[in-house]
């Protein structure tokens, strides 16, 4: 039976007791294998996959994002909801708010972006317009209202490669070119799910202004506390979404590509 539904995330994200008759599961791919756990919630079963492995060991420059989406394709997965902490850039988007992110800059240098290398994988260019589907996004967008959380219903993500911080001018030039907020691992994974054809929204959680912005140095251990405070409402927003999709409802997201294509070309997907 397929699962329609997927939550990307982190340690804080992921709670045991939220869903019920959880398994872990280990999903083979051609790109390599992956572990995850699928459970239930209010009757909807979720997939939920750790982006940096289960004890948080794997750095944003070395997540296998081909082997996570092409995972939760092979499980049918139409819809999924990624968290991410990130830095601000705007100063309307202040520590602990959560911006559902419309567009993204990318800036990351060494990182696989497809799953079409040419071959016998094909080529094919995605449209990539309007990489987050809007339909998540509005659906989180007033979970969060009902939850009385402070949301920004567009935002733009600029990727870095990382494992750094940024330095104070890279944020200058981000804030220049129109970035709002800054993170390590929205690309390319939002980009595959697209060739992929999953809506994807992206839940952006500010967790600290960013170099030159902020009054002290960063520290990850500091990512880390303000993801650990707002992990009760993270949670609380993700389940509240996912109770909110209609995991029938149609959308342009779902033909990203030529119909047929994906599957024709990847057919270990």
């Amino acid at each position: 039976m397929p699962v329609k539904l997927a939550v990307i995330g982190g340690t804080g994200v992921y709670d045991p007791d939220i869903m019920s008759d959880v398994k872990d599961e280990r999903v083979v791919t051609a790109y390599g294998q992956v572990d995850l756990k699928i459970g239930f919630y209010q009757r909807k079963e979720v997939v939920f996959l750790n982006r940096h492995g289960a004890s948080h060991t794997v750095p944003p420059h070395l997540v296998n994002y081909r082997a996570n989406i092409a995972a939760l394709k092979k499980l049918r997965v139409k819809h999924v909801l990624a968290t991410a902490a990130v830095g601000s850039l705007n100063p309307a988007m202040q520590p602990g708010h959560f911006i559902f992110v419309d567009q993204f800059l990318d800036f990351t240098k060494g990182r696989i972006q497809t799953f079409f290398d040419g071959g016998d994988s094909g080529v094919v260019h995605t449209d990539m317009t309007s990489p987050y589907c809007s339909g998540l996004r509005e659906i989180l967008f007033r979970a969060a209202r009902s939850l009385g959380l402070t949301a920004h219903p567009t935002g733009t993500y600029v990727c870095t490669e990382g494992p750094r911080f940024e330095t104070a001018a890279e944020i200058r030039m981000y804030r220049l070119l129109g970035g709002d907020l800054a993170g390590m691992t929205g690309v390319p994974e939002v980009v595959l799910a697209r060739e992929a054809e999953m809506c994807y929204a992206a839940i952006a959680v500010v967790t600290n202004f960013a170099a030159g912005i902020s009054s002290s140095r960063l520290a990850h251990q500091e990512v880390v506390e303000m993801m650990e405070k707002n992990g009760e409402s993270i949670r609380k927003l993700v389940m509240h979404a996912v109770a909110r999709v209609d995991e029938e409802r149609s959308c342009t997201c779902r033909y990203a590509l030529d119909p047929g294509t994906l599957d024709n070309h990847n057919p270990e997907l």
